[in-house]
């Protein structure tokens, strides 16, 4: 293949120090995020089976269950009986370590609710969840103090890459959002020679077959599942930020395109403007990035 197919050929492209050292960051502190949001899912299922009255106290979403507080409460008092003796101080307090707003108000609230009949399991499956659901909030615990330290970390290797100001420049990407998209891109210039090619690795471009006169469109399913994660979440963000993004993403729906595939083609924009700018090394501009399609609704 070398020796006759080299001009098809080029150099393996390679990321300089300071890329790889944001993607290894970045890629523990996405892996952490995942983990948590898996023993969330695995707390939440066990409490379901054994102690509702703590749901409903604290309620079932990701942010409400895996509280400091809610963690701090579930070591203590990891069943029902032990919840119902916490008294008022106790859950003010664990509010308060949470620096949550109104504390002895909602410790009432939560008490009473703790104190609330439901239906129980028999005493020894109790314990035994109990048991399962300490280790769970213990684990959560420090999950959540591990990504807060490794988020430092992120944006701390992130700012000190020279290509930093181009993309905090983009709209709706932040420092983790920013640092993700570089880790998962590379920082090659000539690892992408157009921006058909980044979008296509960036699997935010489609894939079209033809065969005679029936022609189809797919989206890609094969693609860097941290990369895409990550410019769904810029291109959300973006509709708030940016009008021009505002405006494309309106004029997808109105062409009766749903809301995920309208997102995609909205990331898809978003990651050639991106390359556009990294390749003449300038920051986003809302004027230039979006007049042609400007230029084109007009007429």
């Amino acid at each position: 293949m070398v020796r006759q197919n080299h001009h098809q050929m080029r150099p393996v492209a390679g990321d300089r120090p300071a890329a790889e050292a944001v993607k290894v960051v970045t890629r523990a502190h996405k892996r952490l995020i995942w983990e948590s949001q898996r023993h969330f899912l695995r707390l939440r299922s066990a409490l379901r089976e054994y102690f509702p009255a703590f749901l409903a106290a604290f309620g079932d979403t990701l942010g409400g269950l895996t509280g400091l507080d809610a963690l701090e409460l579930l070591v203590k008092a990891p069943d029902p009986d032990a919840a119902a003796k916490l008294t008022v101080g106790q859950i003010t307090a664990a509010l308060k370590h949470a620096r949550r707003h109104h504390a002895t108000d909602k410790a009432v609230k939560i008490h009473a609710t703790l104190r609330q009949e439901h239906l129980r399991q028999p005493a020894v499956v109790t314990r035994a969840y109990a048991a399962t659901v300490r280790a769970e909030a213990a684990i959560l615990a420090t999950l959540t103090d591990q990504i807060a330290e490794l988020q430092e970390q992120v944006e701390a290797h992130f700012g000190k890459h020279p290509d930093a100001e181009i993309y905090l420049s983009q709209p709706g990407m932040g420092m983790i959002i920013g640092a993700r998209v570089l880790a998962e891109f590379g920082d090659d210039p000539t690892r992408y020679d157009t921006a058909k090619n980044r979008k296509n690795y960036a699997a935010t471009s489609p894939i079209t077959k033809q065969s005679g006169k029936t022609r189809t469109t797919m989206a890609r399913f094969i693609h860097n599942d941290r990369l895409v994660d990550a410019l769904n979440h810029q291109a959300l963000s973006a509709l708030n930020s940016s009008p021009g993004a505002r405006a494309y993403y309106d004029k997808q729906r109105a062409r009766g395109i749903k809301h995920y595939a309208a997102l995609r083609q909205l990331a898809n924009r978003l990651v050639g403007i991106l390359h556009g700018c990294l390749k003449t090394h300038t920051p986003y501009d809302e004027t230039k990035a979006w007049s042609h399609h400007t230029q084109q609704t007009a007429a």
